[in-house]
This record gives C-alpha cells, sequence and structure tokens, in this order.
C-alpha cells in the first residue's frame, strides 16, 4: 500500500479555490483542471477546450452495450454506481454543463494544494486525450482524481484517497471501534443464532470490502 506520509511531500493544506460560472466558458483555458464538489466526494476532468472535459467516470453501460448515441448520453447515478460495483469506467468527453451536473465549478484548485508544478497545457491535454476510452476503475486506487493528477503533475495520486484512508484508520484503531465491533458480534449470534449464518454474514461482508477497495 502506497505509505500515507508520502502524500505530505505533494499536498499542503489550502483553502484558496477559485468559483467560476459553467456557463462563462471564457474563463476556461485548455489544460485546465476542472473540479465539482458532489454529496460526498468531488469530481475532477480537464477541459480541452470548446465547451469539452475529459473526465473518468464508472459506467456500467459500456459492459453491456455497444450503443455508442446511448454511451454518449449524460451517466446517470444508476449507471455510475453500478460502474463502481462492476469497476468499470471510461474517460470520456462530455461539456462543462453536463460535467458540473448543476454544481459550481472550480479552476486549478489543486495547483494551490500540490506542491509539484502543473505541466504545459498542451501536454496536460495531450494526456487527457490520450487515455480516451475504458478504462479499469477502483474506487481508492484508481479513480477521476488519479486521472487528473496524472495529467496535470504527473502523479498518480489522489488526495480524496489520502483523507478517507486517514479516516478509517483512525475509526479502525480506536478503542471505540474495537467495543462497537465486539458488541455487534454479540448480537449477531444471539439473533441469527448460527455460527453459520454469522460466517456466511461475515465471509460476504468482508469480500465485498476488499473487492471495492482493491
Amino acid at each position: 500500500m502506497f505509505p500515507l506520509q508520502l502524500f505530505n511531500i505533494f499536498f499542503t493544506a489550502s483553502t484558496v479555490q477559485e468559483r467560476v460560472s459553467k456557463d462563462d466558458l471564457s474563463q476556461y483555458t485548455r489544460g485546465d483542471l476542472l473540479e465539482v464538489p458532489r454529496t460526498l466526494f468531488t469530481h475532477f476532468g480537464i477541459y480541452l477546450g470548446d465547451n469539452r472535459v475529459a473526465h473518468l467516470i464508472p459506467d456500467i453501460l459500456p459492459v453491456f452495450s455497444r450503443n455508442k448515441a446511448a454511451i454518449s448520453e449524460m451517466v446517470t447515478n444508476l449507471r455510475l454506481i453500478l460502474g463502481v460495483v462492476a469497476k468499470a469506467a471510461s474517460v470520456r468527453v462530455d461539456s462543462v454543463a453536463d460535467f458540473a451536473y448543476g454544481s459550481e465549478v472550480l479552476v486549478n484548485h489543486m495547483d494551490a494544494v500540490c506542491n509539484q508544478p502543473a505541466l504545459g497545457a498542451e501536454e496536460v491535454a495531450r494526456r487527457a486525450e490520450e487515455l480516451l476510452g475504458s478504462i479499469s476503475y477502483s474506487l481508492l486506487w484508481y479513480n477521476c482524481e488519479h486521472y487528473v493528477m496524472y495529467c496535470r503533475y504527473g502523479l498518480v495520486i489522489s488526495y480524496q484517497t489520502y483523507q478517507f484512508c486517514t479516516a478509517v484508520r483512525k475509526m479502525v484503531c480506536s478503542r471505540t471501534s474495537a467495543y462497537l465491533m465486539a458488541l455487534l458480534g454479540v448480537g449477531a449470534m444471539l439473533y441469527l443464532g448460527s455460527a453459520a449464518s454469522l460466517t456466511s454474514v461475515i465471509f460476504l461482508l468482508v469480500s465485498f470490502i476488499l473487492w471495492m477497495t482493491s
């Protein structure tokens, strides 16, 4: 596993954010790193010019269909969620409005967070275009942030993943967590009434967690 401490080399704390209207395309430049806040995460993309944004997004539809017209339509939440579970994704090009999905757009916020200098704008866009198409997806180890970080800085890393792993480590290693797991284990044994059933539940849960984090 990538050492979490290594992220301190590349990241510094910052709250500087440049918000721009997704309708004012004159404020975007080819090679810009765009990000839009979601409810539970932040989505990232690279601006290619002419109202086009390249971004990596989970999508289950290409697994079952070769209908290019249907696939090119904006990815729905259901397609996205099923894509996450199936680890199926693609780097695709959408308009700024479709990429933003109703959220505010932040431009080059990561420049103030990452100590690594950005590559030239044309090189950033070239890398983004070079990776267009189907791609394997991992919620923790290769997501939309890994993609844009590679394109703009040459680093395949994710600040969101770092924050998530740090939070999980704190929870798992806490004494409260140990007490809760013990209580849950006792409760499951009492209610399920069968060691075999309990083993099955634990096995399925652990298998799902390992699948999603691999």
